[in-house]
């Protein structure tokens, strides 16, 4: 790059900053947009006469409000709520909701941020935001989450609706918190309508919802592949993550061929070198999904090796797949994925691997699907359910699946078309620009608003 767009990105990155003190999730997030984007900008006056990078980098809207709450000893309780409703230029607002102790401003918009350019890559009508709380679901019985997720529907109620912002699950928000929002949503509004996705299969729900990220990541990591006229099959795998999104993953990666040997949640990583067949994958669902334990014990099950404390980017594997949380793999981390054999990562968390890190993928010239791209299998068919929803309508599992997969295969196309470099393919620049057009043109047509 040269030295005169390095001056533009730190020219604009200093407002940025000074604009978002202390957010540094997001202006990490911004600073990875704009590095692709300001010299496409260049040759396309347009966006730079509409001042479009100005106003994509700020919310539409930012709410934030008390969640007040009693706990099971009849005290009170008080958390902090958040909506993000980042760009609605080619939708409703879209995004999750995210339960967990580390959510701030910060993490929010950057993950709005985020949602806007993977939601425009979908080809679905659908904005981005986010949003949350810094609640903690873990240790809470169901009554608990109950009244804390009743009481922050009774604020959020009055900013969302199917036609406005339509909020799905996130981390520490499954089926069950996303039950308890939707009834009081109804009860609130004396409506039966599609306000939230993730919904249970017999009140509005979509096959294939919980498993489309992780089947969406294995996708996208396969269509990458494929430009190598390579494929999925035989390849040893490493999965971070044990949540909804790891569990999928590593069912499709399965299903396709390759053997996922790595499984992890904060407590550390195992590592079974026979591969996490069906089986052992029920072992894990059962584990963590109904008994909420800790991953150590499918080591003491099946023998495999655990290792407290450290994440499993140290494991010989062809493919790695992040899908555990924001800049989980460092630099080192990177370095020594690439030393023992690395050459695929499909990223199935937003943001997982820190900036020095994608420069290492850069440079070794790896098929890098950053989370943008990769995970956006999960918004896709939430995307459907708000279809199926606004027609009454259900499809079945294969139709959905159908529908995802062609999707991963659009996406894909996308970031070739604007990331291809000769023999290379820059899957960065190729999601950024992609996603950017859409919701750019989209923004000048609809004037300055």
């Amino acid at each position: 790059m040269s030295n005169v767009y390095e001056q533009k990105i730190n020219d604009f990155m200093a407002k940025v900053i000074a604009k978002n003190p202390s957010e540094v999730e997001f202006h990490q997030a911004v600073h990875e947009v704009v590095e692709s984007i300001i010299p496409f900008i260049d040759e396309n006056p347009q966006y730079a006469d509409a001042k479009i990078l100005d106003r994509i980098v700020e919310p539409e809207r930012v709410l934030m409000f008390r969640v007040p709450w009693l706990d099971d000893k009849g005290e009170v309780q008080v958390n902090r709520g958040f909506r993000i409703e980042m760009n609605s230029a080619i939708g409703p607002y879209k995004g999750g909701l995210r339960f967990h102790p580390t959510v701030n401003l910060g993490i929010l918009k950057f993950l709005a941020f985020e949602q806007v350019f993977k939601n425009s890559l979908t080809t679905l009508p659908m904005g981005g935001g986010k949003g949350g709380s810094d609640f903690d679901p873990k240790g809470k019985s169901d009554n608990e989450v109950m009244r804390f997720t009743q009481s922050f529907m009774a604020e959020l109620f009055r900013h969302i609706g199917p036609n406005t912002d339509v909020p799905a699950g996130d981390i520490g928000v499954g089926g069950r918190e996303i039950g308890f929002l939707f009834g009081m949503y109804k009860k609130l509004r004396n409506e039966f309508t599609g306000v939230l996705t993730g919904k249970g299969i017999e009140w509005g729900g979509s096959l294939i919802r919980p498993e489309a990220t992780g089947y969406g990541t294995v996708y996208f990591a396969e269509e990458m592949l494929k430009t190598r006229g390579d494929s999925m099959k035989g390849k040893v795998c490493t999965i971070s993550g044990s949540g909804n999104v790891a569990q999928y993953a590593c069912e499709k990666a399965t299903e396709f061929g390759a053997k996922v040997v790595t499984l992890s949640d904060s407590s550390g990583y195992i590592y079974d070198k026979d591969g996490i067949d069906a089986e052992k994958l029920a072992f894990v669902m059962e584990l963590k999904n109904v008994k909420r334990g800790r991953i150590k014990e499918y080591a003491d099950k099946y023998g495999a090796d655990f290792f407290p404390g450290k994440r499993p980017w140290e494991v010989k594997c062809d493919v790695a797949m992040p899908c555990a949380t924001q800049n989980e793999v460092n630099e080192e981390e990177a370095k020594m994925l690439m030393e023992n054999g690395c050459f695929v990562v499909s990223e199935g968390a937003n943001m997982p691997s820190s900036p020095e890190a994608i420069t290492v993928y850069q440079n070794a010239k790896i098929l890098y699907g950053l989370g943008k791209a990769a995970n956006a299998g999960g918004v896709a068919v939430s995307g459907l359910e708000m279809s199926q929803n606004s027609m009454r309508f259900g499809w079945t599992r294969e139709e959905v699946n159908e529908k995802l997969h062609q999707i991963m295969k659009d996406i894909h196309s996308t970031c070739v078309e604007w990331g291809k470099e000769g023999d290379y393919i820059d899957y960065v620049k190729g999601a950024n620009i992609g996603g950017f057009v859409k919701v750019a043109d989209a923004m000048i047509a609809q004037g300055v608003v």
